[in-house]
């Protein structure tokens, strides 16, 4: 049951916040640092030497159709469970003391959220994932459209609007798919049933195509991106930082696509391959074009989150584990840099890159953070993006090395893409304005900072922390495909 009450804590946290309107900002920590509390749990229930299922439980939830309250974690999906809880408590940590219009409802709708993707990662019954993945949509229009701000002529009902849309069509594919291997295997949903279940060379080819859309809206993949300019502009940082930095749409790859269709996956590894080194040249020379911070970070992420795709096109056991572990990397790093953004934006009322200059000398702090998150997106070595990246590129080379050299180029063009609008907004010379008149990191502020820096250097000088938990689900992974 500690599965239940992972999801069940944010969840019921979040209609105490709408009660009690007054206690709302504390209720929603409290909750959410239980949250996070019972995802430790399930790291110190879990047993790495195993790849199956654990902490399984199940319930009948639609008998009529053999739908079930199925959940269940492995080595894939165990560490996003923290990682999510985490990224949801600094989110709320960092957000401003201003929460108008609304405060409750803000915190209520953030809560809700946790608990529909932590959902997303402990479902077993493929139905009960599609449930939680349509979930995030409601909370999300709100917490964009009543908390986005202006930008580039985009504000936050109109990002919300087409976030809404684009991911409200982007589920019907997925539905469908899951219904064609429902039904293939005799009205059974459940992804154990399903991953025992041999469809069809058609069958599994047509599901493919229907996850490679619906799951690569969410990525995004190229050109399945458009609502990601409108989200990052016009949609607060602080929801941008959990959207862009827990990749449910790359997680989907992961858990679903090409396990459920290994035949599939093998005979069009190089659409998958290629849709990632598309996905890092595309992003990488986006970001070079951007004019806002917001807009740089953004395609930067997808850039390197091209680089899963290719990792797992890779079919092998490191690159598997690298693809988690850059995965994880998102939450902390990419995160984390959109939670700066939030207060740099509070502080001088912009991230336009015509606005900034000089904010080192002001806000050393911040300064440092950014950078430092810049360059674990990057892969520097000592930082979480590193072992990943490396692993990723080492992987592909064996399966793919046109895609990987080209990938390796991508990396250095949004390498590039990061460092210049860096130099320009941090180290330009100080102006007087809105800049030279603002503070640095507040204490809350900079403990949010110090809390992600935490796990992007332990991981980076500590990956087989992570390869370790990783290795017995990623090899029955691999196996499946063999």
């Amino acid at each position: 049951m500690l599965l239940t009450a992972l999801i069940a804590a944010p969840a019921l946290t979040a209609l105490l916040c709408l009660v009690l309107q007054r206690l709302a900002r504390p209720l929603a920590t409290a909750g959410a640092l239980l949250t996070l509390l019972l995802a430790g749990a399930t790291l110190l229930q879990f047993d790495p030497a195993l790849g199956d299922f654990q902490l399984v439980v199940r319930r009948p939830w639609i008998p009529g159709i053999g739908v079930d309250w199925y959940l269940g974690v492995d080595g894939l999906s165990l560490l996003f469970l923290p990682a999510t809880a985490f990224l949801f408590l600094m989110a709320l940590l960092a957000a401003p003391r201003d929460l108008s219009p609304s405060a409750r409802h803000f915190c209520a709708a953030l809560l809700l959220l946790e608990a529909a993707t932590l959902g997303i990662f402990c479902a077993l019954d493929t139905l009960l994932f599609f449930v939680f993945w349509e979930l995030t949509l409601l909370p999300l229009y709100f917490l964009i459209g009543l908390w986005g701000m202006p930008g580039s002529g985009l504000n936050g009902r109109v990002a919300a609007t087409r976030y809404f849309l684009v991911m409200l069509v982007g589920g019907v594919p997925l539905l469908f798919a899951f219904l064609v291997l429902g039904f293939d295997a005799g009205l059974q949903f459940d992804l154990p049933s399903l991953l025992a279940a041999n469809p069809a060379r058609e069958t599994q080819i047509l599901v493919l195509l229907l996850f490679v859309v619906g799951f690569g809206v969410k990525v995004p993949l190229v050109p399945l991106h458009t609502w990601l300019t409108s989200l990052a502009l016009g949609g607060p940082a602080l929801i941008t930082a959990v959207v862009v930095g827990l990749k449910l749409g790359a997680y989907g790859f992961l858990r679903f696509a090409i396990p459920l269709a290994p035949q599939a996956a093998q005979e069009l590894h190089w659409l998958l391959a290629g849709l990632g080194t598309l996905a890092v040249l595309y992003g990488a020379v986006a970001a070079t074009a951007q004019s806002n911070l917001r807009g740089v970070i953004a395609y930067g992420s997808v850039s390197h989150v091209g680089l899963a795709l290719l990792g797992l096109a890779s079919f092998s056991v490191a690159g598997v584990q690298a693809v988690v572990l850059l995965l994880l990397g998102f939450a902390f790093a990419t995160g984390g840099s959109f939670l700066l953004l939030d207060g740099l934006k509070r502080r001088v009322g912009s991230t336009d890159l015509s606005a900034l200059s000089g904010i080192r000398q002001r806000m050393p702090r911040l300064a440092g953070f950014f950078l430092l998150f810049g360059l674990a997106g990057m892969g520097m070595p000592g930082t979480i993006g590193f072992p990943a990246e490396f692993l990723i590129v080492v992987s592909a080379l064996q399966a793919h090395s046109g895609a990987a050299l080209a990938a390796l180029f991508g990396m250095v063009v949004a390498a590039g893409a990061f460092l210049g609008p860096y130099r320009s907004a941090f180290f330009g010379p100080l102006r007087a304005g809105p800049v030279a008149e603002a503070d640095d990191l507040t204490r809350r502020e900079f403990a949010v900072a110090v809390l992600l820096t935490v796990p992007v250097l332990l991981f980076g000088l500590w990956p087989q922390a992570v390869f370790d938990i990783v290795r017995a689900a990623a090899e029955v992974w691999v196996a499946r495909l063999s």
